[in-house]
């Protein structure tokens, strides 16, 4: 007898992130015989730094095989804390840090806390697919807001406040972001905080994955330095990107004192606690040489500055410069072609991977999301690829 199973409502509405898909196709593509050029993973092309590889292999020879405290242990989130001191100039307790495996979790639990029917959550569109979709899993009405080319990726700190009503919870903001790499100047962020002190009940997660991933002299503009919102203010960060850890899935958050202990619960009932032993890599990473990271944003800024010029040679491309992460988000509507369609095309056709706009929201129709994680060299093939095809 085949099984009849019935599903909460709640999974015909999670997403998913189709950059994960696209891999899998390229991949498949690769063992089938096809050159594939990915330039659709969001993950660095580096391998994490030897010292902090030797950290978590002495952890294990240490004996450190069991559970840790739910919200990770104690040298670690201080080691956070003071992370978070020398990079943003604020000071967190170490007790309100909650280790977590991977940024996606932060991302999960803030919106389950204040997502639930009749609640608005506000989240950038285009923006990580993640957001809409734990939001519409949550129950939640999913507010975009809009990021505009023109304004370097920017949203309109008016207009935000504009969308906010009494049923609006929660607002989710990405600088540096993915999947445009356009960084919020800090005028726009003021305007916004300015705003919010008007809106009392609606709590903050600002998404800082990117935060040591800036180009051009740019300082990074943090939400933990405006005191009058610390009070609601979700931090997301962690290792993943600055220290090229993407599997290890190590993250951080900081949480307010309202809100720490539900978040810690949380973590009880999802993972009980982080790996044991990655969590002192993690200590290694924040406490120990910093060169190769800083070297790694160095290579992504050389990347940056070649991937752009050779984007804008593409009959029907427009290209602005990011200001940060490791993504360009060229407008594409010159050809004619719609982002799914040029994805596929590019896919197929040229064998280079990328990712179209409408996977990370509506607002991303007539853009594809380019990762310049990958060397110069299969940069610049690359788009000779993308130029040779379009002119067929």
């Amino acid at each position: 007898m085949t099984a009849k199973l019935t599903l909460a409502a709640g999974m015909s509405r999670l997403g998913t992130e189709t950059a994960f898909d696209v891999l899998a196709r390229a991949k498949a593509l690769e063992q089938a015989g096809r050159s594939i050029i990915n330039l659709g993973i969001g993950q660095p092309d580096f391998q994490t730094p030897a010292n902090i590889v030797e950290a978590a292999v002495k952890a294990l020879r240490d004996g450190h095989h069991g559970y840790t405290p739910a919200n990770g242990i104690l040298p670690l989130r201080e080691a956070v804390a003071a992370d978070i001191l020398k990079y943003r100039g604020v000071e967190v307790n170490p007790d309100h840090v909650l280790i977590v495996p991977g940024g996606k979790v932060t991302m999960f639990f803030a919106i389950l806390m204040f997502g639930e029917p009749g609640a608005e959550i506000l989240y950038p569109n285009p923006g990580f697919p993640i957001y809409e979709s734990v939001i519409r899993f949550s129950g939640a009405k999913p507010v975009p807001i809009p990021l505009y080319e023109e304004t370097g990726y920017s949203f309109s700190a008016d207009e935000v406040l504009s969308k906010i009503t009494p049923a609006s919870r929660l607002i989710i903001l990405n600088s540096p972001a993915n999947p445009t790499g356009g960084v919020v100047p800090k005028s726009e962020l003021d305007k916004l905080v300015a705003g919010l002190e008007k809106h009392p009940q609606v709590a903050i997660m600002s998404d800082e994955i990117y935060s040591r991933m800036l180009y051009d002299g740019q300082k990074h503009a943090s939400m933990m330095a405006y005191p009058s919102i610390r009070d609601r203010l979700i931090l997301l960060d962690g290792w993943s990107k600055t220290y090229a850890m993407t599997g290890w899935r190590m993250g951080y958050s900081v949480w307010p004192a309202s809100l720490i202990g539900q978040a810690t619960r949380l973590a009880i009932n999802c993972h009980s606690c982080v790996n044991a032993a990655a969590q002192f890599a993690g200590i290694e990473a924040l406490t120990g040489p910093q060169d190769q990271p800083e070297a790694m944003v160095r290579a992504f800024d050389e990347r940056r500055r070649v991937i752009v010029e050779e984007t804008n040679r593409i009959p029907g491309f427009r290209c602005i410069m990011p200001g940060g992460a490791f993504y360009t988000f060229p407008n594409i509507e010159g050809t004619g072609i719609t982002s799914r369609e040029l994805q596929e095309k590019l896919l197929t056709e040229a064998g280079v991977a990328l990712i179209s706009g409408t996977s990370f929201g509506a607002f991303g129709e007539g853009y594809l999301r380019f990762s310049y994680a990958n060397s110069i060299e299969n940069i610049r093939e690359a788009i000779r690829r993308i130029r040779d095809c379009l002119a067929k």
